[in-house]
Protein backbone atom coordinates (compact mmCIF):
# COMPACT_ATOMS: atom_id res chain seq x y z
CA UNK A 1 0.00 0.00 0.00
CA UNK A 2 1.41 3.48 -1.21
CA UNK A 3 0.29 6.61 0.71
CA UNK A 4 0.35 9.71 -0.86
CA UNK A 5 -0.89 12.97 0.93
CA UNK A 6 -2.63 15.47 -0.93
CA UNK A 7 -2.62 18.59 1.05
CA UNK A 8 -0.63 20.16 3.88
CA UNK A 9 -4.03 20.20 6.06
CA UNK A 10 -5.16 16.74 5.63
CA UNK A 11 -6.37 14.25 3.17
CA UNK A 12 -4.41 10.79 1.85
CA UNK A 13 -4.91 8.67 -1.53
CA UNK A 14 -4.30 5.21 -0.72
CA UNK A 15 -2.77 3.27 -3.62
CA UNK A 16 -2.24 -0.32 -4.08
CA UNK A 17 -4.98 -1.43 -1.60
CA UNK A 18 -8.40 -3.18 -1.61
CA UNK A 19 -10.94 -2.61 0.89
CA UNK A 20 -12.35 -5.91 0.46
CA UNK A 21 -8.98 -7.09 1.56
CA UNK A 22 -9.13 -4.67 4.67
CA UNK A 23 -12.42 -5.81 5.63
CA UNK A 24 -10.52 -9.79 6.63
CA UNK A 25 -6.99 -8.74 7.05
CA UNK A 26 -6.62 -7.29 10.38
CA UNK A 27 -3.00 -5.90 9.92
CA UNK A 28 -4.26 -3.85 7.12
CA UNK A 29 -7.56 -2.66 8.24
CA UNK A 30 -5.14 -1.83 11.74
CA UNK A 31 -2.61 0.30 8.96
CA UNK A 32 -5.60 2.21 7.91
CA UNK A 33 -7.35 2.95 10.72
CA UNK A 34 -3.57 4.14 11.90
CA UNK A 35 -3.91 6.73 8.57
CA UNK A 36 -7.47 7.48 9.28
CA UNK A 37 -6.99 9.54 12.66
CA UNK A 38 -3.32 10.45 11.11
CA UNK A 39 -4.88 12.27 7.69
CA UNK A 40 -8.52 12.14 8.53
CA UNK A 41 -9.69 11.48 5.59
CA UNK A 42 -8.60 8.60 3.07
CA UNK A 43 -9.10 8.00 -0.37
CA UNK A 44 -9.08 5.59 -3.10
CA UNK A 45 -9.82 4.80 -6.84
CA UNK A 46 -10.85 1.60 -8.23
CA UNK A 47 -12.69 0.08 -5.96
CA UNK A 48 -15.12 -2.40 -7.42
CA UNK A 49 -16.41 -4.08 -4.49
CA UNK A 50 -19.69 -5.17 -3.56
CA UNK A 51 -22.11 -3.48 -1.36
CA UNK A 52 -21.82 -6.28 1.12
CA UNK A 53 -17.79 -5.94 1.03
CA UNK A 54 -18.14 -2.29 1.19
CA UNK A 55 -20.64 -2.75 4.84
CA UNK A 56 -18.36 -5.06 5.89
CA UNK A 57 -14.96 -2.95 5.78
CA UNK A 58 -17.43 -0.14 7.23
CA UNK A 59 -18.02 -2.28 10.26
CA UNK A 60 -14.78 -3.02 11.00
CA UNK A 61 -14.80 0.57 12.97
CA UNK A 62 -18.08 -0.18 14.53
CA UNK A 63 -22.23 -0.86 13.60
CA UNK A 64 -23.33 1.12 11.21
CA UNK A 65 -26.34 3.61 12.06
CA UNK A 66 -29.51 4.28 9.32
CA UNK A 67 -30.33 7.76 8.36
CA UNK A 68 -34.26 8.69 9.29
CA UNK A 69 -34.67 10.77 5.58
CA UNK A 70 -32.28 9.68 3.20
CA UNK A 71 -33.00 5.67 2.04
CA UNK A 72 -31.36 2.93 2.74
CA UNK A 73 -30.28 0.13 0.59
CA UNK A 74 -33.10 -2.93 1.70
CA UNK A 75 -30.34 -5.90 2.13
CA UNK A 76 -27.49 -4.09 3.23
CA UNK A 77 -28.99 -2.38 6.63
CA UNK A 78 -26.69 0.99 7.53
CA UNK A 79 -25.58 1.57 3.79
CA UNK A 80 -27.48 4.97 2.98
CA UNK A 81 -27.95 5.83 -0.84
CA UNK A 82 -27.55 9.32 -1.00
CA UNK A 83 -29.16 9.37 -4.74
CA UNK A 84 -29.62 12.54 -7.07
CA UNK A 85 -31.04 12.69 -10.00
CA UNK A 86 -32.27 15.63 -12.76
CA UNK A 87 -35.59 16.02 -10.98
CA UNK A 88 -34.70 16.94 -7.99
CA UNK A 89 -33.40 20.70 -8.62
CA UNK A 90 -33.95 22.03 -5.34
CA UNK A 91 -32.93 18.94 -3.33
CA UNK A 92 -29.64 20.90 -2.22
CA UNK A 93 -29.31 19.64 2.08
CA UNK A 94 -25.53 18.28 1.15
CA UNK A 95 -23.92 21.91 -0.13
CA UNK A 96 -22.93 23.56 3.53
CA UNK A 97 -20.03 22.70 5.86
CA UNK A 98 -21.54 20.18 8.02
CA UNK A 99 -20.49 17.38 10.23
CA UNK A 100 -22.76 14.25 10.14
CA UNK A 101 -25.68 13.98 12.16
CA UNK A 102 -24.62 16.21 14.40
CA UNK A 103 -28.43 16.40 15.78
CA UNK A 104 -27.94 12.51 17.63
CA UNK A 105 -26.94 12.50 20.91
CA UNK A 106 -23.67 10.34 19.48
CA UNK A 107 -23.25 11.80 15.98
CA UNK A 108 -21.10 9.09 13.62
CA UNK A 109 -17.60 8.32 14.55
CA UNK A 110 -17.13 7.81 10.50
CA UNK A 111 -17.93 7.41 7.52
CA UNK A 112 -17.31 5.05 4.14
CA UNK A 113 -18.48 6.82 0.70
CA UNK A 114 -18.65 4.51 -2.32
CA UNK A 115 -18.90 6.79 -5.79
CA UNK A 116 -21.51 4.60 -8.26
CA UNK A 117 -22.22 7.15 -10.32
CA UNK A 118 -21.15 10.84 -11.00
CA UNK A 119 -21.49 13.32 -13.85
CA UNK A 120 -17.95 13.71 -16.27
CA UNK A 121 -17.49 16.54 -14.62
CA UNK A 122 -18.96 18.22 -10.79
CA UNK A 123 -20.07 17.08 -8.16
CA UNK A 124 -16.60 16.99 -5.65
CA UNK A 125 -16.64 16.68 -2.25
CA UNK A 126 -14.39 18.68 0.07
CA UNK A 127 -13.61 18.33 3.68
CA UNK A 128 -11.91 20.43 6.53
CA UNK A 129 -9.90 20.27 9.56
CA UNK A 130 -11.30 21.64 12.56
CA UNK A 131 -8.82 20.48 14.58
CA UNK A 132 -6.75 23.01 12.75
CA UNK A 133 -9.52 25.29 12.70
CA UNK A 134 -9.40 25.63 16.72
CA UNK A 135 -6.14 25.66 16.78
CA UNK A 136 -5.84 29.19 14.59
CA UNK A 137 -8.26 30.70 16.32
CA UNK A 138 -7.65 33.94 18.20
CA UNK A 139 -6.57 33.48 21.86
CA UNK A 140 -9.64 35.72 23.04
CA UNK A 141 -11.81 33.46 20.67
CA UNK A 142 -10.69 30.24 22.81
CA UNK A 143 -10.80 32.04 25.78
CA UNK A 144 -14.61 32.97 25.21
CA UNK A 145 -15.86 29.57 23.81
CA UNK A 146 -14.01 27.61 25.95
CA UNK A 147 -17.18 25.70 28.37
CA UNK A 148 -19.79 26.87 25.94
CA UNK A 149 -22.03 24.19 24.41
CA UNK A 150 -24.66 24.61 21.72
CA UNK A 151 -27.58 22.83 20.18
CA UNK A 152 -27.44 20.95 16.72
CA UNK A 153 -31.42 20.06 15.07
CA UNK A 154 -32.58 17.56 12.67
CA UNK A 155 -35.64 19.64 12.83
CA UNK A 156 -34.46 23.10 11.18
CA UNK A 157 -32.32 21.16 8.71
CA UNK A 158 -34.00 18.02 7.31
CA UNK A 159 -37.23 18.88 8.70
CA UNK A 160 -37.91 22.09 7.34
CA UNK A 161 -39.24 21.87 3.84
CA UNK A 162 -41.12 19.03 5.52
CA UNK A 163 -45.26 19.84 6.37
CA UNK A 164 -45.63 20.79 10.10
CA UNK A 165 -47.15 17.45 11.32
CA UNK A 166 -44.28 15.92 9.85
CA UNK A 167 -41.71 18.27 10.82
CA UNK A 168 -42.47 18.12 14.67
CA UNK A 169 -43.23 14.28 14.29
CA UNK A 170 -39.28 14.36 13.24
CA UNK A 171 -38.12 16.35 16.39
CA UNK A 172 -40.48 13.99 18.34
CA UNK A 173 -38.10 11.09 17.36
CA UNK A 174 -34.88 13.10 17.52
CA UNK A 175 -35.03 15.85 19.82
CA UNK A 176 -32.49 18.47 19.56
CA UNK A 177 -28.54 17.41 20.81
CA UNK A 178 -26.80 19.42 22.78
CA UNK A 179 -22.70 19.23 22.43
CA UNK A 180 -19.60 21.48 23.43
CA UNK A 181 -18.80 23.97 20.90
CA UNK A 182 -14.86 21.83 21.35
CA UNK A 183 -15.01 18.49 21.40
CA UNK A 184 -12.19 16.42 22.53
CA UNK A 185 -11.03 14.11 20.25
CA UNK A 186 -11.89 10.96 21.94
CA UNK A 187 -8.94 8.63 20.42
CA UNK A 188 -6.45 11.67 19.94
CA UNK A 189 -6.87 13.92 22.96
CA UNK A 190 -6.96 17.21 19.87
CA UNK A 191 -9.52 19.70 20.61
CA UNK A 192 -11.43 19.73 17.69
CA UNK A 193 -14.50 23.29 17.06
CA UNK A 194 -17.49 21.66 16.56
CA UNK A 195 -20.11 23.63 15.76
CA UNK A 196 -21.76 23.53 11.78
CA UNK A 197 -24.90 23.47 9.79
CA UNK A 198 -26.83 21.55 11.99
CA UNK A 199 -25.98 23.90 14.62
CA UNK A 200 -28.63 26.17 15.74
CA UNK A 201 -27.14 28.25 18.88
CA UNK A 202 -25.70 28.45 21.94
CA UNK A 203 -27.23 27.32 25.36
CA UNK A 204 -25.38 28.66 27.99
CA UNK A 205 -23.81 31.94 26.48
CA UNK A 206 -26.19 34.23 27.81
CA UNK A 207 -24.26 34.60 31.26
CA UNK A 208 -23.14 37.96 33.20
CA UNK A 209 -19.49 37.14 31.99
CA UNK A 210 -21.33 37.94 28.71
CA UNK A 211 -24.30 40.02 28.70
CA UNK A 212 -24.50 43.22 30.05
CA UNK A 213 -27.68 44.11 28.07
CA UNK A 214 -29.96 42.17 25.92
CA UNK A 215 -27.86 43.46 22.70
CA UNK A 216 -25.12 41.46 24.07
CA UNK A 217 -27.13 38.31 24.06
CA UNK A 218 -28.37 38.85 20.46
CA UNK A 219 -26.93 39.36 18.29
CA UNK A 220 -23.61 38.78 20.11
CA UNK A 221 -24.29 35.12 20.14
CA UNK A 222 -25.34 34.87 16.60
CA UNK A 223 -22.29 36.30 15.37
CA UNK A 224 -19.86 34.61 17.28
CA UNK A 225 -21.62 31.04 16.47
CA UNK A 226 -21.67 32.63 12.67
CA UNK A 227 -17.85 33.62 12.91
CA UNK A 228 -17.40 29.77 14.26
CA UNK A 229 -19.10 27.99 11.59
CA UNK A 230 -17.42 30.05 8.90
CA UNK A 231 -13.96 28.54 9.72
CA UNK A 232 -14.52 25.77 7.44
CA UNK A 233 -14.72 28.12 4.71
CA UNK A 234 -10.59 28.76 4.59
CA UNK A 235 -8.99 27.42 2.16
CA UNK A 236 -6.25 26.29 4.16
CA UNK A 237 -7.31 23.77 6.20
CA UNK A 238 -9.55 22.09 3.11
CA UNK A 239 -8.71 19.01 0.59
CA UNK A 240 -10.93 18.83 -2.23
CA UNK A 241 -11.74 15.52 -4.34
CA UNK A 242 -13.03 14.26 -7.64
CA UNK A 243 -14.83 11.34 -7.85
CA UNK A 244 -15.21 8.59 -10.12
CA UNK A 245 -16.96 5.71 -10.40
CA UNK A 246 -15.73 3.01 -7.54
CA UNK A 247 -13.98 5.76 -6.02
CA UNK A 248 -14.26 6.13 -2.12
CA UNK A 249 -13.64 8.23 0.94
CA UNK A 250 -12.98 7.61 4.32
CA UNK A 251 -13.44 10.08 6.87
CA UNK A 252 -13.08 10.90 10.48
CA UNK A 253 -16.13 12.76 11.43
CA UNK A 254 -14.81 13.37 14.70
CA UNK A 255 -12.30 15.95 13.77
CA UNK A 256 -13.70 17.28 10.23
CA UNK A 257 -16.50 18.78 8.45
CA UNK A 258 -17.59 18.24 4.51
CA UNK A 259 -19.09 20.04 1.46
CA UNK A 260 -20.83 18.36 -1.03
CA UNK A 261 -20.73 20.83 -4.17
CA UNK A 262 -23.83 21.42 -5.95
CA UNK A 263 -22.51 22.40 -9.20
CA UNK A 264 -24.08 19.60 -11.42
CA UNK A 265 -27.50 19.64 -12.28
CA UNK A 266 -29.03 18.51 -14.43
CA UNK A 267 -27.28 14.78 -13.84
CA UNK A 268 -27.24 11.93 -11.83
CA UNK A 269 -24.71 11.50 -9.43
CA UNK A 270 -25.67 8.09 -7.15
CA UNK A 271 -23.32 7.76 -3.68
CA UNK A 272 -23.84 4.88 -0.61
CA UNK A 273 -22.40 5.76 2.91
CA UNK A 274 -22.06 3.66 5.33
CA UNK A 275 -21.91 6.18 8.98
CA UNK A 276 -20.65 4.40 12.03
CA UNK A 277 -22.06 4.71 15.10
CA UNK A 278 -20.26 7.12 17.29
CA UNK A 279 -19.77 7.94 20.80
CA UNK A 280 -21.09 11.19 22.35
CA UNK A 281 -19.14 14.15 22.37
CA UNK A 282 -17.06 15.39 25.58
Amino acid sequence: MRVEPLTCSLGAELKGVNLADAARDDDLFAEIRALLLKHRVLFLRDQDISRAEHVAFARRFGELEDHPVAGSDPENPGLVRIYKNPDQPNDRYENAWHTDATWRVAPPMGCVLRCVETPEVGGDTMWANMVLAYENLPEDIKTKIAGLRARHSIEASFGAAMPIEKRLALKEQFPDAEHPVVRVHPETGEEVLFVNAFTTHFTNYHTAANVRFGQDANPGAADLLRYLVSQANIPEYQVRWRWQKNSMAIWDNRSTQHYAVMDYQPCHRKMERAGIIGDVPF
